[in-house]
């Protein structure tokens, strides 16, 4: 099995059955992230710590496959980070969904004054500054993507995607690439990451407008791909952005190795929440919603590889795949997911560290091998500690 990383904050015991020894060298805390309810208080875990399970009730699963994992708090004292994206001299960019862009420096220090603040953002429930990603290129195309929330005269709220030149410590002017990209309080979707195809594919929420999610002529409830200056990718199968329709509001992008693209998705909130999605996309596929939930069925339409059933809510936010599963931060679930990847179909789903960390909201693998992972308890969903939110990686041994 390979060797796997993944962010921690937290320590607990599971219903007395499962025995952790905990060895502390430093400190640290974590949470996780989504809509739904305030999360619980979570005790503080160390920094470069390693758990141990010692012995497990016979038939019990314990949470932890490995032995040992060592844990890193890479930045705290954070608002909200959204996404995170590492440079090639080792620093790595943070968004702050207020609207600033973060960095953490080739020392591990968290500078004090962003590198960008937008003044359009417009932070309103789960919009604001939200994806970020770095061009492929970047040795000869220092640019930098971000997607974010803002408003325009008259007050109605919407989404765009722009590129900014980076230079050592702050970045340039802002050149809008997709702009009108409907948006609302919540549902504005907003990851973006480069494929190995070499364009950018864009997440959009349907802005709490579900048949907007059924309309391939309009942005909402898609997966857009579009080159690097914004226009429609060639190939794209209604000669627009559009790749792929009928979404709710996805959240997480991940290629795996043979480069098929699985996607996280919010499934229905509210009293009625759960049914929470993984999905394999494929161009030009119609994803159900609002049509169909579930495991519900609808010729022309496709279900997911795995949803969390009608009782339980994940919340699903970034995704990356590693070790042949998909891990992916839980919001409400408040969680870190793991899901196993047995060619196109999710195997199981395993749940690790609920309630421990609070709400989780990107998850990425970085250059390191590690998996980093940012809490969002300031997000108006969590009860965050002292030094929350944070960036936080682990590796298992």
């Amino acid at each position: 099995m390979k060797k796997i990383i993944i962010i921690i904050l937290g320590v607990a015991v599971v219903g007395g059955y499962v025995v952790y020894k905990f060895k502390f060298l430093t400190k640290s805390t974590l949470r996780e992230q989504n809509s739904g309810t305030a999360s619980a208080p979570r005790a503080n875990v160390k920094s470069n710590s390693k758990i141990e399970i010692e012995n497990s009730q016979p038939g019990l699963t314990p949470s932890l496959d490995n032995k040992s994992a060592d844990v890193e708090v890479v930045a705290q004292g954070l608002d909200t980070p959204w996404a995170i994206a590492f440079l090639p001299d080792g620093g790595i960019l943070v968004t702050e969904r207020p609207g600033r862009v973060r960095l953490v420096n080739t020392k591990g220090q968290l500078e004090p004054m962003p590198v960008a603040t937008l003044a359009s953002v417009k932070e309103i429930g789960e919009g604001g500054l939200l994806g970020l990603a770095l061009d492929p290129d970047f040795a000869s195309k220092p640019f930098v993507y971000l997607y974010y929330t803002y408003s325009e005269s008259g007050g109605r709220t919407l989404n765009r995607m722009v590129r900014m030149k980076y230079e050592p410590g702050k970045l340039g002017e802002e050149t809008v690439l997709v702009d009108r990209i409907p948006g609302a309080a919540n549902h504005n979707g907003g990851r973006i990451k480069f494929g190995p195809d070499g364009y950018l594919y864009i997440t959009t929420g349907d802005a709490q407008n579900p048949s907007q999610a059924q309309d391939t002529t309009t942005l909402a409830g898609k997966i857009l791909r579009v080159t690097d200056t914004g226009q429609a990718a060639p190939g794209n199968p209604f000669g627009n952005l559009v790749y792929t329709f009928g979404h709710r509001n996805p959240q997480g992008l991940a290629w795996d190795d043979t480069g098929r693209l699985w996607a996280t998705e919010h499934g229905r909130s509210g009293i009625q929440s759960g049914l929470d999605e993984v999905n394999i996309i494929e161009a030009g596929k119609n994803y159900g919603w609002p049509t169909i939930q579930g495991d519900q069925t609808r010729e022309g339409m496709v279900g997911p590889a795995a949803n969390s059933g009608p009782a339980k809510t994940w919340a699903p936010a970034g995704a990356a795949i590693t070790g042949g599963s998909l891990f992916f931060g839980g919001l409400r679930g408040e969680a870190v997911y793991e899901a196993i990847l047995d060619g196109g179909r999710v195997a199981e789903v395993k749940e690790h560290y609920k309630g421990q960390y609070g709400r989780i909201r990107e998850v990425i693998t970085g250059p390191d091998g590690r998996l980093y992972i940012t809490t969002s308890n300031r997000d108006g969903r969590g009860n965050p500690a002292a030094d929350d939110d944070r960036i936080v990686s682990i590796k298992y041994n």
